[in-house]
């Protein structure tokens, strides 16, 4: 006996049937909250629809809706999202808000457990989750070490540096900056108030 269609498989029959234009109009009206078609959430999250629609997770105008209507069709491989557990939604948001927005992000999806800001194809989330099973982020124990961004030249990568301490992002290998990451690397290593770390990497030739 067949299995159930995919989600794609769905998404191209809606397409076939209302019009690829009819489709997108749909999913951005999913995105903005300014419409929830029944039919199309079923098609754009396939089972887990299902529980959406009776009202599960924030219902149809909820968080999942609008990431099954933000999908991509990107190359294979390509980084989707990056997703942090974090203890304090509010310090995550104004940090990582600030650092992401720097770097050229722009807000995404904004629920009561989260926030994600987007660039490309890739969207990066801060969630405090209710499942959260600690308190503190460690770098130097098995898991995440790091997130390395491309943040342009030299000198945009030293201007950040220089800014970030007032927004709760602490320097770190300061005595070896720019060169901590070895001599030709020129980058910022910089902690935010969660202990998470992140490099801001200069493009290859701007700095000494």
């Amino acid at each position: 006996m067949p299995g159930r269609p995919t989600p794609r498989q769905n998404v191209l029959a809606e397409c076939d049937r209302h019009g690829t234009d009819a489709v997108v109009a749909g999913c951005v009206a999913l995105l903005e909250r300014t419409g929830a078609d029944d039919a199309l959430i079923v098609a754009l999250g396939g089972l887990a629809a299902e529980s959406v629609l009776a009202g599960a997770a924030g219902g149809p105008d909820g968080y999942w809706p609008r990431v099954w209507a933000a999908r991509d069709r990107a190359p294979a491989g390509l980084l989707h999202h990056v997703e942090l557990w974090v203890p304090d939604l509010a310090r995550a948001v104004a940090e990582w808000g600030w650092l992401l927005g720097e770097l050229g992000y722009a807000e995404y999806q904004d629920w009561p457990d989260g926030r994600s800001w987007k660039l490309g194809a890739t969207y990066l989330v801060v969630e405090q989750s209710p499942a959260l099973s600690g308190a503190a982020h460690e770098r130097t124990r098995p898991g995440l070490n790091h997130l390395a961004f491309h943040a342009g030249d030299a000198t945009r990568v030293d201007a950040l540096c220089r800014m970030a301490p007032g927004h709760g992002w602490t320097p770190l290998f300061a005595d070896a900056y720019p060169h901590a990451g070895g001599p030709g690397h020129y980058a910022a290593y910089l902690a935010n108030s969660d202990g998470y770390e992140i490099e801001l990497v200069a493009a290859v030739g701007t700095g000494p």
